[in-house]
């Protein structure tokens, strides 16, 4: 599912009386929601959807795969998403 058939399947959930603008607004609200978390309280936990949390990435060292020359890798943050139980449940009913 890509983001324009998330605002399609959000606009499907909220009923005929809304837009697709409107949901897409909704859609857009709530990612920039999660984003200001992160960025505020470095955590968003969504009960029984799951948790957006900044992973600290040590530096390493990797391999160029062209070259096959090795390469020092920074340190870096990033952003890591743990299934909340609800979330898990749906996965294991699909096919």
């Amino acid at each position: 599912m890509n983001k324009s058939e998330l605002v399609a399947e959000v606009q499907k959930l909220l009923g005929s009386e809304t837009t697709k603008a409107c949901a897409e607004r909704a859609v857009e609200a709530t990612l920039a929601g999660i984003s200001a978390g992160i960025k505020k309280d470095k955590s968003v936990q969504l009960i029984g959807f799951g948790t957006f949390s900044v992973a600290l990435r040590a530096a390493r060292t990797g391999v160029n795969p062209k070259t096959k020359e090795k390469i020092k890798i920074k340190a870096s943050k990033s952003v890591k998403f743990k299934a909340g139980a609800g979330l898990k449940e749906v996965a294991a009913k699909t096919k």
